[in-house]
């Protein structure tokens, strides 16, 4: 592992209590975003049937089609929120995007059906789905920072891997809750008004996620850099600048958030759909076997993070692709045998990946300076994301029609692993860098050189 940078020392650590404040203040935002994935993933079937036209084939794909459709947005998001957070700080903006994300899921659950107002139904589906997209622009990239910020040098890989924590929890409470409803109530409530209760909880765990973040202090690493900054004539780096002085550091990036996205949303957003209509698993079968898998991803994530304190971040990255990129078709073959066999492969599938979702806040943001860090994240993931991420159970489900090969999913996944291959092989490693005073662009030269 590289010595930290000459001209920053170790961030000294914050005391337990801030520190803990601030992981649940993070990881709050990410649960309830991804609440709002798990309730839409698990109950695409229902949600198809009341807001779109056409038969459940074609509804369900139009549902999919509008989950990508906030991800198009999100690259906006980035831009607006990114050099917000830079400027002003990390805190206000996450106080802001929290609430427009939750506020946003709560509206989807009171849309009027399609047999009431035609076309608008999913007209007012798309515009709060690009409402969502447009706040979690900002969201995720401002909790990684925010995270990485306050994080000890040395523990910024453990401390992390709890955002992913709260990512995953949201999906699993998401799941549970349409799972639970769809249990108690029966398909003909759960079609008639049962999926709409599920989007009711986003507007608590919003109003708790506002309070958590009011409550803490911006980053110690922000503070001291606009304490410095007082005084001068400096003014905030343009987008020209970001991306002229930066370029390498967003290519980078953006390979390996293309590798990560689209292995996540198809293994958690598309993977229930994909159980139960092209394998043949009955409904609640394939809601309980993403669910088993998140858990058993949870129970991994601190451990996997904490390793990458100390043996670093890229050998857990180049062990989950190429674990990926040679056993992703047999997982997908084993999961077709039936529910033990889809329990097991898909546990599998998580056990290669959490290596990368246990490292996105402690890799990422040390790649950027702490003026551009923010807007950094924010516009490469995101970019990424909505081209790559966000359309993946799309293009997986569109790729098994022009097909016929249920395998497709998975070829999908092993070319994006050989991009993240590719990506990986330019970037520095961060575990132990210090995030002050930070230029991650000279480790880039002298790595090249």
């Amino acid at each position: 592992m590289p010595a930290p940078h000459p001209t920053a020392p170790l961030q000294p650590a914050v005391d337990r209590t801030t520190l803990r404040r601030a992981i649940g203040a993070s990881a709050m935002g990410n649960a309830t975003e991804w609440f709002d994935y798990g309730i839409y993933a698990y109950g695409v079937t229902y949600i198809s049937a009341a807001l779109f036209p056409g038969n459940t084939e074609e509804a369900v794909l139009f549902a999919l089609a509008t989950f990508a459709i906030s991800f198009l947005v999100r690259p906006l998001g980035g831009l607006f929120w990114g050099p917000l957070g830079d400027r002003m700080g990390r805190k206000s903006v996450l106080a802001l995007t929290i609430l427009m994300m939750s506020g946003a899921t709560v509206c989807v659950g009171l849309i009027p059906d399609y047999a009431t107002i035609g076309f608008w139904a999913p007209t007012l589906l798309i515009l709060l789905r690009m409402v969502q997209g447009f706040s979690t622009g900002g969201e995720y990239g401002g909790a990684a920072t925010f995270m990485a910020e306050y994080a000890p040098d040395d523990k910024r890989g453990f401390c992390g891997s709890f955002l992913e924590f709260g990512t995953l929890a949201g999906f699993s409470l998401g799941a549970l809750l349409m799972l639970g409803f769809s249990l108690t109530l029966g398909d003909a409530a759960m079609y008639d008004w049962g999926w709409r209760v599920p989007f009711m909880v986003a507007g608590p765990m919003g109003l708790v996620g506002m309070y958590l973040r009011s409550k803490m202090e911006d980053t110690p690493v922000f503070l001291e850099a606009e304490q410095a900054a007082q005084g001068t004539k400096t003014a905030s780096p343009t987008l020209g600048a970001l991306i002229t002085g930066h370029w390498r550091t967003l290519l980078v990036m953006g390979g390996l958030v293309t590798a990560l996205n689209i292995v996540n949303y198809t293994l958690l957003s598309y993977m229930p759909t994909y159980l139960q209509r092209r394998l043949g698993l009955s409904a609640n079968e394939a809601l309980i076997v993403p669910i088993i898998g998140m858990i058993f991803m949870m129970v991994l994530l601190p451990f996997a993070g904490s390793l990458s304190d100390r043996v670093g971040r890229k050998p857990l990255w180049r062990f989950s692709l190429i674990g990926l990129f040679l056993l992703v078709v047999p997982a997908y073959l084993l999961m077709a045998t039936g529910f033990v066999g889809a329990v097991v492969g898909f546990a599998l599938l998580g056990l290669l990946y959490v290596p990368q979702l246990a490292t996105i806040s402690a890799t990422f943001p040390a790649l950027f300076p702490t003026s551009v860090r923010f807007a950094g994240f924010a516009i490469a993931y995101n970019v990424a994301t909505s081209i790559f991420g966000g359309t993946a159970p799309a293009i997986g489900s569109s790729l098994i029609g022009l097909t016929g090969n249920e395998l497709m999913p998975a070829f999908y996944m092993m070319l994006a692993c050989v991009v993240g291959l590719i990506a990986l092989r330019f970037m520095p490693e961060t575990a132990g860098q210090s995030l002050r005073d930070h230029n991650p662009s000279v480790r880039f030269s002298d790595q090249q050189r």
